[in-house]
Parts: structure tokens; sequence; C-alpha cells
């Protein structure tokens, strides 16, 4: 049974009751443990629980030191392409916008590669509008395999793909693959998902598994907010970690939880998640799922950055673009705009010093050697490479 066969039957009504029920007891109980992980997660973002966030955050963090010490993974995302034929109502590379695009070629990728390498980056991102005649998943194989032998680290967010497509990115050196299903509210999904391969909820919600089932060794999951109400959110994205860690245990599993920034297009958040409530959040995570990654990007803001370290976090971002070419200036000379499948090529003179447009604003704009630093004065570690692929052994004499 995938998740999405299961989705529809969880508890939600049980779960939801408890994030805006649960007593100061019941919360002290389950900060001793008791209870399954999707009761304690629920208690830990009710009000009752918000009431003693301290607490809370206090038992997080000696968690935290206990799982992971103070070693924190920096990496750095590398956006191939912002071409995309999804209209999503809340990204800045949706179809419609009317954007400066540009997709990269290989030998380009290796340029920006190159040049989060010098800034000590081995783990990097690759990012990709969703295009099957810009970004098509030969290219992004190529992409994978043009970097495996400088970059040991190398994850991949780009469209959903079957299980054979990800077994060609896992032979071609891909590592760990990153998909985020922006919310698990199906009547939201469907009013911001409005054209394109994006719209099917159930193919979304299935793809670590086919990620998995494809020998990747890291999975990314996550929620966007802004989208529909945030414990309902946090609620759905616990319970697929409370699946995946059951069902494909023997990848690594992170989340991330990331707020709207302002992007290219008119788009208003639905709800909104405060500081106080990302802090609760957090900490429930880490309490619930003492194994799970969490992720920290650079939407959020530097002195909050901080100040949310030490609460669960255990992977960064750091000196991000999001825009194709960002590190280098690379495409530049490629630059055109598309809507609605039209595309209207620009002359020299009109690409000018023009960019590519990025996904979205980032908040925490600090070097990565900055980061570093900021890391090192908090007492932790930058750890900018923590793996390597095991040398293949011969077979032992008969």
């Amino acid at each position: 049974m995938s998740f999405s066969t299961a989705f529809d039957r969880l508890p939600w009504e049980s779960w939801q009751d408890l994030t805006h029920t649960a007593t100061a007891a019941s919360v002290r109980a389950s900060l001793e443990g008791a209870g399954p992980p999707m009761t304690r997660f629920a208690r830990f973002l009710s009000p009752a629980a918000g009431e003693a966030l301290e607490g809370l955050c206090q038992a997080s963090h000696r968690l935290t030191l206990q799982r992971f010490g103070k070693a924190m993974r920096l990496f750095a995302p590398l956006y191939l392409s912002n071409e995309c034929v999804n209209n999503c109502k809340y990204c800045g590379f949706s179809r419609d916008n009317p954007i400066l695009r540009v997709t990269l070629t290989v030998e380009e990728v290796i340029r920006e590669a190159r040049a989060l390498k010098e800034r000590g980056f081995r783990h990097i991102l690759l990012v990709s509008g969703e295009h099957p005649r810009f970004a098509p998943n030969h290219y992004i194989a190529d992409c994978i395999a043009a970097l495996r032998d400088e970059i040991p680290g190398i994850a991949l967010e780009v469209g959903p793909m079957e299980e054979e497509e990800y077994r060609r990115m896992v032979e071609a050196g891909a590592e760990a693959l990153v998909v985020y299903q922006e919310t698990y509210d199906r009547s939201a999904y469907a009013i911001v998902h409005t054209a394109g391969p994006k719209k099917d909820f159930d193919w979304r919600l299935d793809t670590p598994e086919r990620a998995y089932a494809a020998g990747f060794r890291r999975l990314g999951i996550g929620a966007l907010h802004g989208l529909s109400d945030w414990r309902f959110e946090a609620t759905a994205l616990a319970a697929h970690v409370d699946y995946l860690q059951r069902h494909c245990w023997k990848s690594q599993l992170t989340v991330s939880l990331p707020r709207l920034r302002p992007h290219a297009g008119e788009f208003t958040p639905f709800t909104q998640l405060s500081d106080r409530e990302m802090v609760q959040l957090i900490a429930a995570f880490r309490l619930a799922f003492p194994d799970l990654g969490i992720v920290l990007s650079t939407r959020e803001p530097a002195g909050l950055r901080e100040g949310l370290i030490p609460l669960g976090i255990t992977h960064l971002s750091a000196g991000s673009h999001t825009e194709p070419g960002g590190y280098t200036g690379a495409g530049s000379g490629n630059l055109h705009r598309t809507k609605r499948g039209r595309i209207e090529a620009l002359s020299e003179a009109e690409a000018g010093h023009q960019s590519a447009t990025g996904q979205f604003e980032i908040a925490d704009d600090r070097s990565p050697e900055e980061m570093a630093l900021v890391l090192r004065r908090l007492g932790y570690e930058a750890v900018w490479k923590d793996w390597d692929c095991a040398l293949a052994h011969p077979s032992p004499p008969p």
C-alpha cells in the first residue's frame, strides 16, 4: 500500500482534535515519551504546548545534540532551468508568468558547480522547473554525470519521474531526491495547481517511494506554509514522515518547512505561520522524530535562522541563488520570455546585463564564508562533505 492509498484513511479528525485540545498534562506525558509518534506530535502542536514552548525548545535542543552533535551540513541550490509547464499560483516559475527564462547548458552547469566548489560546497541541490522540452530527463542525467567526479553529494529537486527514470539518475551519480508536496490539503492543492502534470496530487504524493525503490540514499519532503492551516499541514507532513520511516527505512529522511516568499506574479498567501509557530513546529518534529534531518533555507531572515539553529536544525543552505546562472552569470546570453507556450527571444541588446528570473526572493543573503563563521561562533562545525562512495572490492578468491 502506498502513502496515497493510505492517506485518506488516516485518523485526521483525531489528530486535529489533539492539536487543539491537548492538555498541559498530556504534553508533559508526551515529553516523557508516552504515546506513539503521531499522538505526541499532535500534542506538541497544541496551544497547551505553545504555553510550554521554552521547555519544548530545551528538550529539542538536548535531543538534537544527543543525536547529531554540533555538526551542521551545508549545501547550496544550483538552478538548471526556470522553464516550467506547470501553472502553480504561488511560484515565480509558473508558466503564465512572462519572466526572463533560461536553461543552462551542461558546460554552464559545470561552471556554476565549480564556483560553488570554490566556496567550499560539496553538497549541491540541482533544481529545475518541470519542462520536457527545455529540461528533459536525459538533460538532467547528463548534468549529474558531468558533476559526479567533482561533487560527491548531488541531490535533485526536479519534476517527479517514474521509478525507472529515477534509477537512471542514481546510476548517473545522484544520491538524494527532494520533493515537496507543497500542500497536503487536497482542496487547496486543486486551487493553486491549475495546469500541468503537477495537478496530480497522488502522483506527487507517492514520489518519495518511487525514488526509494530506485535506490536514492536520502529523501527530502516538505510542505510550503501559506497554502493551508499550519497545524493540518504539519500533521500531514508528520504522517508522511512516519510512513516513510517505516517503509523506506534504508534511506535518510529530511523535512523542510519553507514559508512563502515574494516572487514573480501575484499571489497572496492564504494563511500565515508566525515565527513563534515555526519554533514550535521545529521542536515538535525533533521531539516526535529524533533521527529526522531538518532543513532550514535562506527563505528565512538571518536573525531568525541563528535562533532556530540550536532547536533541531541539521541542514543549512547558504549564499543561495534561485535563478539559473546566479553564481557565475552563466546562461545570460540565452535569455527569453515564455508565456503559455509562446517563446519570445531577446536580442543581445535587450538581454544586456539582465539575469534570469529567480523562483523567489531569499531573505538571508550572507555568503557561505559568513555562515561558516556564524556557525563557529555558535559552537557548531560547518560540514561541507560527509560521505564518499565506497570503493568496489574484488570478489574473494574461490
